[in-house]
């Protein structure tokens, strides 16, 4: 096959024409697969860091949204455990107040129950989440209260005692935002909860109570319920924060999804009419070129 000299500038214009249009179709082929307009950022031209500084955001705020998720979780862990110590010593009192009326069984009874709710208290400041003490402050990989001596003697209902608790003084918190942090933690040696401990020792080692013990118990329980029913509030208050504080981000990050998405995405339907267009143009330009290829003097001779 020959081609004629003539020919030569008009088939190389046309077969760059259609290698041009090749390059089209195949890069509309990639848009209509994948969605985006390309898969590197040089391909988004002026918009590429407007790109990175919206992807960059949309990690950050979901930075933020699993660190509160987390944080959340163990709140809700420790505002469950203080409601159970809340049920703790409002048991504790009804004990107390049956025993009040002079009876060595009811008084007996409550000595008893006290041994068994200081386990329970113990137990209950151990709590963990996800293999963490979260009543432990920054020493959340041990166990932060041991009452192994702690329940030697009967202590007094006046003098607080933290002895039993190992873990150290540093408040949890988490990070919602660029200047947002919310404070959660709560130590086992918190004054509500040393209350509780003090005045379950006091009943629970005390071999009888006389009146003047339940009154004084009683009085530490009332101080120690009401305590405790203040720090739930700050782990209900707490929570909510930090719930609050997810939200925000999570509206943030789907702002942020959008704007990116605007400049990324493209019209699937729109790419599809547009690449038909130019597999029509691509195959007509392959025909073009293959008939003046074919064509040779000897063709007009014959």
């Amino acid at each position: 096959m020959m081609m004629r000299i003539a020919t030569f500038a008009q088939s190389s214009q046309m077969i760059s024409d259609a290698m041009r249009i090749e390059a089209s179709t195949a890069s509309l082929q990639l848009q209509e697969s994948s969605g985006v307009k390309s898969e590197s950022l040089a391909g988004y031209g002026s918009d590429s860091q407007h790109v990175v500084n919206l992807q960059v955001s949309i990690s950050r705020a979901q930075s933020y949204i699993d660190a509160a998720t987390l944080a959340d979780s163990k709140v809700q862990v420790m505002y469950s455990a203080v409601g159970s110590m809340t049920d703790i010593v409002t048991q504790l009192r009804s004990q107390l107040t049956a025993a009040s009326n002079g009876s060595s069984t009811s008084g007996a009874s409550a000595i008893s129950s006290a041994q068994e709710m200081l386990q329970s208290m113990a137990s209950l400041l151990n709590s963990q989440y996800d293999g963490q003490y979260v009543f432990a402050g920054g020493s959340t990989d041990s166990a932060p209260v041991d009452i192994s001596t702690y329940t030697s003697g009967t202590g007094s209902t006046t003098t607080a005692d933290t002895s039993y608790y190992s873990g150290d003084d540093q408040i949890a918190a988490v990070r919602v935002g660029t200047d947002n942090s919310v404070s959660y933690g709560v130590t086992a040696d918190n004054p509500a909860f040393e209350q509780v401990m003090r005045v379950l020792r006091f009943v629970a080692n005390s071999s009888s109570l006389s009146s003047s013990d339940i009154s004084q118990a009683l009085d530490l329980a009332n101080t120690a319920l009401d305590a405790t029913t203040t720090v739930q509030a700050k782990l209900s208050n707490a929570a909510s924060a930090i719930e609050s504080a997810s939200s925000r981000q999570s509206d943030y990050k789907s702002f942020a999804q959008s704007l990116a998405g605007n400049l990324t995405s493209v019209d699937v339907a729109a790419v599809t009419a547009q690449l038909s267009t130019y597999q029509s143009q691509l195959t007509a330009s392959y025909s073009a070129i293959g008939k003046i290829l074919s064509m040779n003097l000897a063709n007009y001779i014959k």
